[in-house]
């Protein structure tokens, strides 16, 4: 029997050209009724796949969707990779699998039920379109071995974006991806354990690669989407370069620390020298922002003199 993800990934292989095909022919094509081919449509719609319906001519999908080849990710990485079509959360998981999991373990899903972001947000994650990623790592000294990661993880992701030609990118303090001044992705990092002795942290990687007009709708803030470069990105392969220049970085931040990436975040930081607020609950501060400091608090120039933060939400300042 097969299961009902599996039938839908076969009529989504099916539409993956760039004309409509008709119900009829999928249905022959998967040897299935029409009315059971009309309700996989139905349910990818209600996962957040947009598809085109036009009597006389078929179905069609609205924007390219790239799945991951569950086959290609394990023999590619050294590490136990799990791999859904669905899931409330890759970081939901990794937390409740943690006394199971070694440095480098990855999750990877097409589509989250409860995906989420910084600051109890939700990151919207319709199947197929984005990636929703989530590595574990172990830090045998506390959170305070692990004070900048979420900036060392920042500049992993431009690397690696950038090595597959995606340009006009950067950074905003802490840890979100830009791509011509709109986010494009998103990072979140869990810990579970002890904040002064051993803890694991999840980090979980949120990147838009081909956003859907609908589930646009649901975005309360400026986006961006790979949908635009060039290069068409395979997204397993994507994924497969993320875990290992992940590991690198992490295994050079274990050694040096934040110090070792100062330089890369400074070329990736958007915010550099310009005049911003940084908000910090009901307290406002503006100031010039001059970088980040050795534990990867924000730095600014106020009127009080130099000062670092390492809590808050940035902005440019209006003018």
């Amino acid at each position: 029997m097969v299961d009902h993800w599996g039938r839908k990934r076969q009529i989504l292989s099916l539409l993956s050209g760039a004309g409509f095909v008709s119900g009829e022919q999928l249905a022959g094509d998967l040897g299935i009724s029409r009315a059971a081919v009309n309700k996989h449509i139905e349910a990818l719609s209600a996962y957040g796949v947009a598809i085109y319906s036009v009597k006389g001519r078929g179905y069609k999908l609205a924007n390219a969707i790239s799945l991951i080849d569950a086959g290609r990710l394990v023999q590619s990485i050294d590490n136990r990779c799990f791999y859904f079509d669905e899931i409330a959360s890759t970081n939901g998981f990794m937390l409740s699998h943690t006394a199971e999991l070694k440095n480098g373990d990855v999750c990877v899903a097409e589509y989250q039920s409860a995906g989420r972001g910084r600051r109890g947000r939700n990151w919207v994650s319709p199947y197929g379109h984005h990636l929703y990623f989530s590595l574990f790592w172990s830090f045998p000294r506390g959170m305070a071995q692990a004070m900048g990661l979420s900036l060392v993880v920042a500049c992993t992701l431009v690397e690696v974006l950038k090595s597959y030609g995606v340009g006009q990118i950067g950074v905003k303090w802490p840890n979100d991806i830009y791509l011509n001044d709109k986010k494009l992705a998103g990072i979140l990092i869990e810990m579970s354990g002890q904040a002064d002795s051993e803890c694991q942290l999840i980090i979980g990687i949120g990147v838009n690669m081909a956003m859907p007009e609908e589930q646009a709708k649901a975005i309360d803030q400026p986006w961006s989407d790979l949908s635009g470069i060039a290069i068409q990105l395979d997204k397993t392969q994507l994924v497969i370069a993320l875990q290992k220049q992940l590991k690198r970085d992490i295994q050079l931040f274990e050694r040096e620390g934040f110090a070792a990436f100062k330089t890369r975040w400074q070329a990736a930081d958007l915010f550099y020298g310009k005049e911003i607020r940084l908000l910090m609950g009901d307290t406002v501060i503006d100031g010039v922002c001059r970088g980040v400091d050795a534990q990867g608090g924000v730095l600014l120039q106020t009127a009080d003199g130099l000062k670092a933060f390492i809590g808050g939400e940035i902005s440019l300042r209006p003018r």
